[in-house]
């Protein structure tokens, strides 16, 4: 057996980009930024380290992301890791590590303040229960 399965909880780096693949599909394409904070032991100072992870949505979510979606939204989503190769310009074998959402295996949550919460309606119910349980464990 095995697995596929990335939890990521952070802000939305760039308003997304929406375009359609060859075949037709929507697709949404954004940046998320997860950070750690820590005190250094040595120097007593505060410590920052942010990550930046690629996301890929497909499917019907795209149209949630076009309307809701804006830059520094705080999401939760899931969904699974892919590494597509490609080839530069010079020959260049190149790779992208992205996390992509699509399929009944994703979810996508909006998880910004109360007074921005407006869209959190068209939720459905078992994503509205798991949204307020993750809003009152979430440590930040």
């Amino acid at each position: 057996m095995s697995l596929n399965k990335v939890i990521l909880i952070g802000h939305v780096g760039d308003n997304p980009k929406i375009s359609q693949t060859k075949d037709g599909r929507n697709i949404a394409n954004f940046s998320l930024a997860t950070s750690e904070s820590w005190k250094d032991k040595n120097t007593g100072q505060k410590q920052t380290r942010t990550e930046w992870h690629r996301i890929v949505a497909f499917g019907s979510v795209v149209e949630v992301i076009n309307n809701y979606i804006k830059k520094s939204s705080k999401l939760y989503i899931e969904g699974q890791l892919q590494t597509r190769k490609w080839t530069d310009k010079e020959g260049n074998d190149r790779y992208n590590t992205e996390i992509i959402l699509q399929g009944f295996n994703s979810k996508l949550l909006m998880l910004n303040s109360k007074g921005h919460q407006d869209n959190t309606s068209k939720m459905s119910d078992h994503d509205s229960n798991v949204f307020n349980q993750l809003e009152n464990e979430i440590p930040f």
